[in-house]
C-alpha cells in the first residue's frame, strides 16, 4: 500500500471517529433534554383534581399561608404571602395563577414584595399513586417557585421528609428535583438533581412524581420523579419519614433570600401557571409497568448528596 493509500486510510479512519464523537454529543445533549410532551393514550383514573374556576375562590380548595414566616420562611426569603386575589386567582380559561408582585418603592417590608403559598387541604391519600401538574414557571433573580410536599401539619421538619417536584431558582432556568430527610449538616440525606429546560418560562412543563409504599411502611417504598414523560430521578423512601399518604402539595413564588444568592427581584410581576392538576391511581401510557421499568433503568440518576 503506498503512501497516498495511508494518508487516505488515517484521513478516513480520523473523520469516522470525529464522527462518532460528535454523534456521542447529540445523543448525550438528547438526553440532558427533555423530550416534547409524549401524547398520553390511555387515560389513568383521576381519584382528585382541584377547581380551577374564576368563580370558585382559590382558598376553598387551598390554605392560604400568610406573612414573612419565621426568618423569612427559613432561608431569609422577602416575600409576605397573602391570601388576596391579586397573589393568587383563578383564570376564566382555567387555570391557576400564583403573582408574586414586586415593588421595591413601597414604604413597608409587607408591601415591598408579595406572593402566594398555597397548602392543599387534600393529602396524596394513598399508598400508591401519581401527582401530575403542567406548569409554566417565572425565571428571574431573585424569583423561586416551587410545586412541592410537606407532611401534613403539624409535622418535624425536615426529619418527616420533604419531597421537591419541581423548582427553578434565581432564573437557572434548571429543574431541581430533591428529597430532603435531614439538616444541612447531614449531606446523605439529601437527594437532588438539576435538570436544565431552557424554555421553561415560556412553555408548560408536565411533571409527573409517582410513588409506591406498601401499607404505608416507613423505611419501604419507591418514587420516581417525571419531565415531559421522561424520568429523571429514583429513590427509595427513606426510614424515619412520614408516610406518603399524609404529605400535602404545596405551590408557591418566594422571593430573593438564600436561595437567590441574595438577589432581589426587578419591580413587576412573576406568575406561576398552573394549567392543571390532578392525582391518579396509575401512570398514564404504562402503568406501574412502565414504573417497574423506569426503575430498573440503570440511566435514571438515583440524585446527588449535598
Amino acid at each position: 500500500m503506498g503512501w497516498r493509500d495511508h494518508l487516505k486510510r488515517a484521513k478516513q479512519e480520523f473523520e469516522n471517529l470525529i464522527g462518532d464523537k460528535e454523534e456521542e454529543q447529540q445523543q448525550q445533549q438528547h438526553f440532558n433534554q427533555p423530550p416534547p410532551p409524549p401524547e398520553f393514550s390511555r387515560p389513568a383514573e383521576r381519584y382528585w383534581q382541584p377547581h380551577f374556576n374564576a368563580d370558585i375562590p382559590v382558598t376553598v380548595e387551598w390554605d392560604a399561608k400568610l406573612g414573612n414566616g419565621p426568618d423569612g420562611w427559613g432561608n431569609q426569603e422577602l416575600q409576605h404571602y397573602t391570601a388576596e386575589p391579586a397573589n393568587a386567582f383563578h383564570t376564566p380559561d382555567g387555570r391557576l395563577v400564583l403573582r408574586a408582585l414586586a415593588n421595591n418603592g413601597a414604604p413597608s417590608p409587607e408591601q415591598r414584595y408579595t406572593s402566594a403559598r398555597l397548602v392543599s387541604r387534600q393529602t396524596l391519600a394513598r399508598d400508591r399513586g401519581v401527582l401530575t401538574a403542567v406548569i409554566t414557571s417565572p425565571c428571574a433573580e431573585g424569583i423561586w417557585p416551587a410545586f412541592w410536599l410537606l407532611p401534613e401539619e403539624p409535622f418535624s421538619w425536615p426529619t418527616d421528609g420533604e419531597i421537591d417536584i419541581a423548582e427553578t431558582w434565581n432564573g437557572d432556568h434548571e429543574n431541581h428535583s430533591c428529597l430532603h430527610w435531614g439538616f444541612h449538616h447531614e449531606p446523605h440525606k439529601h437527594r437532588v438533581l438539576g435538570t436544565k429546560i431552557p424554555d421553561m418560562h415560556a412553555r408548560p412543563v408536565r411533571y409527573d412524581f409517582a410513588w409506591e409504599q406498601p401499607n404505608g411502611q416507613p423505611g419501604q417504598g419507591r418514587m420516581v420523579w417525571y419531565i415531559d414523560g421522561r424520568a429523571v430521578m429514583k429513590q427509595t423512601i427513606p426510614e424515619g419519614t412520614r408516610p406518603m399518604r399524609d404529605m400535602t402539595i404545596l405551590l408557591n413564588v418566594a422571593m430573593g433570600g438564600n436561595v437567590c444568592g441574595g438577589k432581589t427581584p426587578a419591580d413587576g410581576y412573576y406568575d406561576m401557571v398552573v394549567q392543571s392538576l390532578y392525582m391518579t391511581n396509575e401512570l398514564e401510557n404504562g402503568g406501574w409497568h412502565r414504573f417497574e421499568g423506569d426503575w430498573a433503568n440503570p440511566h435514571v440518576s438515583e440524585g446527588h448528596t449535598y
